[in-house]
């Protein structure tokens, strides 16, 4: 019996290996006195291998039951430029329902601010379960979110109610629209209406009337206001499509036209008794693309304005746009479809003219969207993120384009955290010595100043702020790979904790009780280049022996592996599989996004999936090589997504290395996946089909020699089974065996239905341990 498929599985095996020795143990014992002492025996037995029982990892154990989830604060809400914050917390007495609460952050001090009662809708039975919420700017308003569902990967579209504390009044945006249809409310500056959309198009509606003003009627399934597509949804993060001008009288928003993308189909033949056909404008990588453009509109309604961008609208993408300080202003990013140039242009909001090109971005590579933007010296600067030194630094940039500074220099800018303008200051995320690290430095906004860390020195890991617009405080976490997060406050820039809000010390303790320590390491993969990675031993390692190995793989740009930081459920199963006798390791090759430089991360352009999967084979050989207990004869290798696509390139590629293989919702041809992703580090099809051929780990099926094993969900609206099922009619036509899981209507993350993600890694556990002799020679 398999120990991880059944929850009484261990216990059973456990006791008729220790009975066996109990009876060798007892063999010259007779009479009455062999059943004595046999029965005292096994109860000396059975209270340890009940204990072990109880604190042993199973799959159902780590991903359906509590034992091992984490608290959090959820929604957390600064307020009174930082004096305070506000979190959600369960109403004392309440059933199910919960107060938000106000702290002083300095004392600590505590007050409910919101009721239960006061969430409660007239007449209705229980509270608003509170989702999100967001204040108005005088504090005097609460917006809530409540009732989502899910659209494409989050759940954004649901109910708002918002709470007047002044007169305690509480009512529903939106009424007349069908229920959990709203997206993205949000507050005028003044807090007197709020704007959001439904199906697709814009409203403004008035708190103090009610009356509801629809700026857009075009609305539709392919022409889409104030939110966004699928695949500007999936690649650019955009959702909240539109914003309110600073002096709350206009509002710009994104415009996409998906008439002239090509659809693709999803067909469900299990809910009904005839299939249900899902279409949806998908561009996969070389064809074409949705017209973005921009408008502004009055908030009263009216005609919009639309912004005269240069360039066919289907070969560019607006991937960023925002209000100046100034309400007749806007500022966007244009990027080409290469994704190799990305302009700054600042806009006439009520022309519709370009101004000016503000700041422009080029790489012989791609470029990436600036997200950390701010706005300095009341909109005559702008912070500005570039890799033109080798190194992703930050800039002061003047609107004028008359003056520009670096910031930071030396070593990589993971991510903006704040500016202090009136302390001068510039808190950022970055990890100089360590990439699998992350901790806050601040340096001088002046420029040509020396970076100074603020995580203290003796908290190795990975660590996460929230700070304050006073940037007198920070709501942080942090967690290492063997410690899940603790979530506290702390004052800065000492970095002293104010107090602890959730410290996971029971959950750390239960943890403790079934992890082993992993061990971070690099190994060279040759040609002077040497990667980060990790590894997880078994629990009764032993140096003298040969273990096989347990490959976990990401490889490409959108991600790390070797992180320290808490992963969660799969640590815990790569812990268990680890116990069942393997070694777990992972690598992170050139091409991945580690805080190195831009060649370490561009080094791969055009050729994604080529040299990731050298890095990776060369890496687990040198460390076979160096560590005798490493068996590079006894190699299985796993991941998801284009981990999936990189177990297939592995596979495929070093079939005299990598003998198993686990690939989930992969994408075996590149063509296949959505512009955006694709052509971002592989170009077109068109100008770079050698590289979309290397690339693609279907062009080398022919290589398979070992056992693999493809799971995919029918319902992927991301990576498309399209490809999947391309791939095995080549693995057919090749006359390769192997090994196919499909999950019905499951989307890429297969987590749907009742038991999927238990069923998904056990499914898992048992290729491995049937296909890969676990344990040490």
């Amino acid at each position: 019996m398999n120990l991880w498929s059944r929850n009484d599985g261990s216990f059973h095996q456990a006791v008729s290996s220790r009975t066996e020795a109990t009876r060798g143990f007892l063999g010259d014992v007779t009479g009455g006195s062999v059943a004595a002492l046999g029965m005292t025996v096994a109860l000396a037995l059975l209270v340890p291998l009940v204990a072990i029982r109880a604190q042993a990892l199973t799959v159902e154990r780590i991903f359906a039951s509590s034992d091992f989830r984490a608290r959090g604060p959820g929604a957390f809400h600064w307020l009174e430029n930082g004096d305070a914050y506000t979190v959600i917390e369960p109403s004392p007495g309440a059933q199910g329902g919960a107060d938000i609460v106000r702290y002083a952050t300095g004392t600590g001090a505590k007050s409910v601010l919101v009721s239960v009662a006061q969430l409660t809708p007239r007449g209705a039975g229980r509270p608003l379960d509170v989702e999100e919420y967001s204040w108005s700017t005088d504090g005097k308003k609460l917006l809530v979110f409540t009732r989502s569902h899910r659209v494409w990967r989050e759940n954004t579209r649901g109910d708002y109610w918002v709470l007047d504390l002044g007169d305690g009044s509480l009512r529903q945006l939106g009424k007349d629209a069908p229920p959990s249809t709203l997206m993205f409310a949000k507050f005028s500056p003044d807090g007197t209406r709020a704007a959001y959309v439904s199906r697709n198009d814009i409203y403004v509606e008035d708190l103090g009337t009610g009356a509801v003003t629809r700026l857009t009627s075009d609305g539709s399934a392919k022409s889409i206001n104030g939110t966004s597509d699928w695949v500007y949804e999936e690649e650019f993060g955009l959702r909240d499509g539109f914003r309110w001008s600073p002096d709350g009288t206009r509002i710009a928003f994104w415009h996409l036209d998906d008439a002239d993308v090509a659809e693709y189909t999803l067909i469900n033949t299990t809910d009904s008794l005839y299939p249900k056909i899902t279409r949806y404008p998908y561009p996969k990588a070389g064809t074409t693309n949705p017209a973005a453009r921009l408008a502004v509109i009055a908030a009263t309604g009216g005609a919009p304005r639309w912004i005269d961008l240069p360039g066919d609208p289907r070969e560019h993408y607006i991937p960023w746009m925002e209000w100046t300080t100034s309400s007749n202003q806007i500022a966007l990013q244009y990027l080409n479809r290469l994704q190799n140039e990305d302009q700054l242009i600042v806009a006439d909001a009520l022309s519709g003219r370009v101004d000016r090109v503000a700041a422009t971005l080029r790489d012989s590579a791609w470029v990436d969207v600036v997200g950390d933007f701010t706005w300095l010296k009341a909109g005559k600067e702008f912070l500005w993120v570039s890799e033109e030194s080798g190194w992703r630094q930050a800039y002061a940039v003047s609107l004028d384009g008359s003056s520009r500074r670096a910031v930071t220099s030396g070593h990589d800018l993971i991510s903006v955290e704040a500016v202090d303008e009136a302390g001068g200051w510039l808190y950022y995320m970055a990890s100089p010595e360590n990439a699998t690290q992350r901790y806050l430095y601040r340096v001088p906004l002046a420029g040509a100043g020396r970076a100074e860390r603020l995580t203290p020195a003796g908290e190795p890991g990975t660590h996460s702020y929230l700070i304050s617009p006073n940037a007198k405080w920070a709501f942080h976490s942090y967690s290492t790979f063997d410690r899940p997060p603790v979530h506290d406050v702390v004052r800065l820039p000492d970095h002293r904790v104010e107090r602890v809000l959730f410290d996971n010390a029971e959950l750390a303790d239960r943890v403790a009780t079934v992890l082993r320590r992993g061990e971070f390491f690099q190994v060279p993969a040759g040609a002077g280049v040497t990667l980060d990675g990790w590894m997880i031993r078994p629990a009764h390692f032993d140096s003298t022996r040969r273990y096989p190995v347990l490959v976990t793989v990401y490889g490409e740009p959108a991600g790390q592996t070797v992180l320290d930081s808490w992963g969660g459920s799969t640590r815990l199963w790569h812990q268990m599989l680890a116990d069942l006798g393997y070694l777990v390791v992972s690598f992170d090759n050139r091409g991945t996004p580690a805080p190195k430089g831009r060649a370490w991360r561009k080094v791969v352009y055009g050729a994604v999936g080529v040299l990731a999967s050298e890095d990776q084979a060369a890496a687990l050989r040198t460390l076979g090589i160096r560590r005798g207990y490493v068996d590079t004869t006894r190699v299985a290798v796993w991941g998801w997504s284009g981990g999936g696509s990189m177990t297939l390139n592995l596979m495929f590629r070093h079939p005299e290395l990598y003998s198993v293989g686990m690939a989930v919702a992969p994408v075996p041809d590149q063509h296949l996946y959505d512009t955006i992703y694709q052509e971002r580090y592989m170009s077109t099809p068109e100008l770079n089909p050698d590289g979309y051929r290397l690339g693609s780990p279907i062009t080398f099926a022919e290589g398979l020699r070992g056992r693999l094993l493809i799971a995919h969900g029918s319902g992927d609206d991301n990576v498309h089974m399209q490809g999947t099922e391309r791939l095995i009619n080549r693995l057919v036509e090749l006359n390769k065996p192997f090994d196919f899981m499909m999950y019905p209507n499951r989307t890429h993350g297969i987590y749907e239905g009742k038991n999927t993600t238990v069923h998904v890694y056990s499914l898992l556990t048992r290729y491995l341990t049937e296909h890969l002799t676990a344990g040490g020679r």
